[in-house]
């Protein structure tokens, strides 16, 4: 095995465990990235082992993953009868909070869903339960992706080690 393919076997494991910390931050295509790091994977062992079959199954669970992330914080703000601007503001909530850390990525969104329902109604508790569905989507949502995300690097191992012993 040369220097390059362990490289490559390197960037792919990389892919697909910065994938896994994606999933549960917004900044980062979690699920993308470990799709790509089990496409490198597979295109390296030359589809031996993880073929198109697998690809296929992962490549659903990945836009699956990406319509949940969108999906989930839309229909938590909207169970509660958000606004558009409670939804505008609960995603520029979230990546200003993205400078906060952790306390940021929780709260963000939350504030942002608050302070636009607010702009829009001026009614205090209805802000306040626009932001709190909208928070219970996006946890929801996050939840969904990081089974998603465990559930693909599961299926990824699993075919792989199949498939190394016939």
């Amino acid at each position: 095995m040369s220097g390059q393919h362990v490289a490559l076997w390197c960037l792919a494991l990389a892919l697909m465990l910065a994938g896994l910390a994606g999933t549960m931050l917004p900044a980062l295509p979690g699920l993308l990235l470990i799709y790509g790091g089990i496409w490198l994977a597979a295109w390296l062992d030359g589809y031996a082992r993880i073929g198109w079959i697998t690809l296929t199954v992962l490549g659903a669970l990945t836009v699956l993953g990406l319509v949940t992330d969108v999906v989930s914080g839309l229909l938590g703000a909207r169970r509660v009868g958000a606004s558009p601007q409670a939804l505008w503001g609960s995603t520029l909530g979230g990546l200003v909070g993205l400078f906060f850390g952790l306390p940021g990525l929780v709260l963000g969104p939350f504030t942002g869903a608050v302070a636009g329902e607010w702009l829009a109604r001026r009614e205090l508790g209805q802000a306040t339960r626009v932001g709190f569905g909208t928070w219970l989507g996006l946890v929801f949502g996050a939840l969904v992706k990081l089974v998603l995300a465990i559930t693909m690097v599961g299926i990824f191992i699993a075919d792989y080690l199949i498939h190394s012993r016939s």
